[in-house]
């Protein structure tokens, strides 16, 4: 399997991502193509090679000529027909507006709005729109299957913007990880290390916000931040092969007999267990000694989180003991694919086995879209599925 790993132990910005996505491999003159056939104007792209405390980068910078079009306050009725008027790759228009539609979920949460009624600079800066775009190419380009994430190291302090100063992390930092469970590593590190374009980015490229635990090294890309900290300002993007997902996949089963715990309790002990690294846990009702109801509580975990998750259940439980076993299991491939509804982009999990296939809808996305455009859920759900169903039968005919 392809995948995409970033290394964000400097944060994560826009033009950072862009810079190591070109290092690792995406092709320069088709994101230059592309971005040169946005309707957007009063800008130049440099890119260049430069050195974070001795390391070898790749610098993508955006550079306003015109410094009024830096405070052109654009929305998503503006920004969406920008993408929709360039040459960009279909595949790549969808991704740069599902990151747009997150940021500006986040950016309307923290100042009240809808998304669709955010009209300010971090939305709508041409520097935002350039490296956004230029994200979703460089990353369609790369053909990736997966994409993992590091935690999102962030710095402390306070950084200036339109609206004044404000403290770190950003406030819209803070939602977009709030709304998409990204984790977040303060440091002691003094100033802005993830932006909000940054976090937008990993919202909506990362299937997992954590590390393969077994793959072979292709290409490292290193892009370069554009402060100096004591750590080399850095964001590196591995393209791995791992080994193929469907051929073997191991899992351990512990599982543990109740009936002496309240449901609030066996809730709580649930949720510690997922913030820990469960890949799963349930509960299932069974008859215990003296007719007593009672409940199996079965969790599925890593090789590396057996011991941890052992020590959890003793501690968050009244069990005594627990069993044991290694289980191997039969997993499909899943890619995530966006689709453009009318109600917003959504994101479909298509999951793969030799040559079945299936899709389903993301419900976070979905439930995002139907409060932000007043709809039924199902209605949301339903057209997304018909823009996945289309998107199928074009690929057919151009395979034709």
């Amino acid at each position: 399997m392809r995948t995409l790993y970033l290394e964000c132990y400097s944060g994560i910005s826009g033009d950072m991502t862009v810079a190591a996505l070109l290092d690792a491999g995406a092709d320069r003159e088709k994101l230059l193509a592309a971005l040169k056939s946005l309707p957007l104007d009063g800008y130049r792209v440099e890119i260049t090679r430069t050195f974070k405390n001795g390391v070898a980068a790749q610098d993508f910078h955006v550079i306003l000529e015109d410094a009024h079009s830096h405070h052109v306050h654009r929305g998503l009725k503006e920004i969406f027909p920008i993408i929709d008027g360039s040459k960009m790759d279909p595949s790549a228009k969808l991704l740069a507006k599902e990151m747009f539609q997150r940021l500006a979920q986040a950016e309307g949460t923290v100042h009240g709005k809808a998304p669709e009624e955010v009209h300010f600079h971090e939305v709508g800066a041409v520097d935002s729109i350039v490296d956004l775009c230029a994200a979703a190419v460089c990353f369609v380009d790369l053909k990736v299957e997966r994409v993992c994430c590091s935690p999102l190291y962030e710095g402390r302090g306070t950084v200036e913007c339109q609206h004044g100063c404000i403290p770190v992390p950003a406030p819209a930092v803070c939602e977009l990880a709030k709304q998409h469970r990204i984790p977040l590593h303060i440091t002691e590190t003094q100033g802005e290390m993830v932006t909000p374009t940054g976090a937008a980015i990993a919202a909506t490229l990362a299937d997992t916000f954590d590390a393969p635990s077994l793959a072979n090294i292709k290409a490292v890309g290193v892009g370069a931040g554009k402060k100096d900290f004591p750590q080399a300002n850095i964001l590196r993007a591995y393209l791995l092969e791992e080994p193929d997902k469907e051929a073997a996949d191991w899992v351990w089963c512990l599982e543990t007999c109740i009936d002496d715990m309240s449901g609030e309790a066996l809730g709580f002990a649930m949720e510690r267990l997922f913030a820990e690294g469960a890949v799963d846990v349930w509960f299932t009702p069974i008859q215990m000694k003296k007719n007593r109801p009672g409940v199996q509580l079965t969790v599925l975990c890593k090789d590396p989180s057996v011991e941890a998750m052992t020590r959890l259940l003793f501690r968050e439980t009244s069990a005594i003991g627990l069993r044991k076993r290694r289980c191997g299991r039969a997993v499909m491939a899943r890619t995530r694919k966006t689709v453009e509804t009318p109600y917003g982009p959504v994101s479909m999990k298509e999951c793969t086995y030799g040559d079945i296939r299936k899709a389903s809808v993301e419900y976070e996305d979905a439930r995002q879209a139907s409060l932000s455009a007043g709809v039924p859920l199902r209605d949301v759900c339903a057209a997304a599925e018909t823009a996945y169903e289309n998107m199928q039968e074009s690929k057919k005919e151009l395979a034709k």
